[in-house]
């Protein structure tokens, strides 16, 4: 937990961003995974643990911004509670830790907001993702489920974003300890894997990593030999040689800032000649993404340099042809490369994707609904302090093959004699996490071997 102090500047700023109303904040319940007491592990919401840092379930929470009230609401544990969790502080000694003095049972949180709706006051909330939130809004607010999110207040959504986007140095220190667990997590992947190997070993390693490391996953485990399924979360494979290992995973840390890198290496002790050429073609427009970060530059044109430098090492291999500005532009490239660059992180691996990426990572502006560059989760003009991924792959996909052939589509920019040789190919990735800096950026956490002579030393 941060300081009293920080949680305090946060709500005030926010008090400042949104100037008058109630800003409701629904905390996560306990969620079961068969029945009641078998329960998934608990994940609070993390705009409430940014303003409240409570990690506890069943709590909400208000700040009246006019009356100048914070309250979290829930109800203290009973003695049956105690018998099976152990000793817990109370809510109110919880809440005096992050500088709320006001504490109610859970039922008194309708009352409170009664008492508000029958004024004609405002209330705020965010868009609710799971299903208990709707619920929340439909005994609270008497919105139906189907409105719920037609009724978010975008003024609080915004507040939020720009508050959570820019990460302060207290967070930034968390953010490095989530990546080298991540980076240690990749680098226990590297050493083991194994013609003979089944996914679900290797799977199982790298979820340990996380969970000694007093922390969990920021996501479930991507760790395949078919990397074209670009979230691909079967691991019922076994290793062979010839095969590429695509692992996409990240850590979790104590305080729930994340990780999340891929790596791609061979099953074998090194790279087959084909397996290079595409690796290094991928690799090169990593860098070439890298190179560009800095204030100022926006995200968009990042991608477009990757997914540029993408089309050339593809015409060089006689997979791509014709005019490669247009090609890029029509998005020809996106047979090869169908994801975006890159997204925000921070206490989400994909931060704060519930409250809309076109907050998040558009600063208010349209998305592009081009196929590939409409799955850029991130497209604004870049600023210190922002945390962001980079991940450019290339995926050989062939269902995706077959009907862009079928259709004769970007025929002009395409050589699909060439593509068919390469449809069992699968496909690769590395990724890495970046802060901005004021003149550029920094590599977050330790870096893992993403050379090709660098991968091959740790086989």
């Amino acid at each position: 937990m941060f300081s009293k102090e920080t949680y305090i500047n946060r709500r005030n700023k926010l008090k400042s961003d949104v100037k008058s109303g109630i800003l409701l904040f629904l905390g996560n319940d306990e969620s079961g995974m068969n029945y009641a007491d078998n329960t998934y592990h608990f994940r609070q919401d993390s705009t409430f643990l940014y303003f409240f840092g409570s990690d506890y379930a069943g709590l909400n929470a208000i700040i009246d911004i006019d009356e100048n009230r914070e309250i979290i609401f829930g109800d203290e544990l009973t003695i049956d509670h105690i018998v099976w969790m152990g000793s817990q502080p109370t809510i109110k000694e919880k809440s005096e830790h992050v500088g709320i003095n006001e504490t109610a049972p859970a039922a008194q949180l309708k009352t409170y907001l009664e008492s508000v709706i029958s004024k004609g006051r405002k209330i705020h909330y965010l868009p609710p993702y799971r299903p208990e939130h709707q619920v929340k809004l439909f005994e609270l607010l008497d919105i139906i489920p189907s409105k719920a999110n037609a009724g978010q207040s975008i003024d609080f959504v915004k507040a939020v974003v720009n508050q959570r986007n820019y990460k302060s140095q207290e967070e930034i220190v968390l953010l490095d300890d989530a990546v080298n667990i991540t980076a240690d997590m990749h680098l226990a992947a590297m050493r083991m894997a194994r013609p003979g190997m089944k996914e679900s070993e290797i799977a199982a390693a790298v979820q340990q990593v996380a969970i000694a490391a007093g922390g969990q996953l920021s996501f479930p485990v991507i760790a395949t030999i078919n990397g074209q399924t670009l979230h691909n979360h079967y691991h019922g494979n076994t290793l062979k040689s010839g095969d590429l290992f695509l692992l996409d995973c990240g850590a979790e840390n104590s305080m729930h800032y994340a990780g999340d890198m891929s790596s791609t290496f061979p099953v074998d002790k090194t790279f087959t000649t084909r397996q290079k050429e595409i690796y290094q073609i991928a690799l090169n427009a990593h860098e070439a993404a890298i190179d560009m970060l800095a204030p100022g530059v926006k995200f968009k044109d990042i991608h477009l340099k990757a997914g540029r430098t993408i089309a050339e090492g593809m015409k060089d291999m006689g997979f791509m042809k014709g005019d490669l500005d247009a090609a890029v532009q029509q998005g020809a490239h996106a047979l090869f490369f169908q994801c975006g660059l890159g997204h925000m992180m921070g206490m989400d691996v994909h931060d704060m994707e519930n409250l809309g990426e076109v907050y998040v990572g558009y600063n208010g502006e349209p998305k592009s609904t081009q196929f590939g560059l409409k799955s850029l989760r991130l497209g604004r003009e870049l600023e210190e302090n922002f945390v962001l991924t980079i991940e450019p792959g290339i995926y050989f996909i062939p269902e995706l093959i077959d009907m862009w052939k079928a259709e004769n589509r970007f025929s002009e920019f395409i050589n699909y004699d060439k593509v068919e040789q390469y449809k069992d190919f699968g496909g690769c990735r590395n990724e890495e996490d970046f802060l901005i800096t004021k003149d550029g950026a920094r590599l977050l956490g330790k870096p893992i071997p993403k050379t090709i002579a660098d991968v091959e030393a740790q086989r």
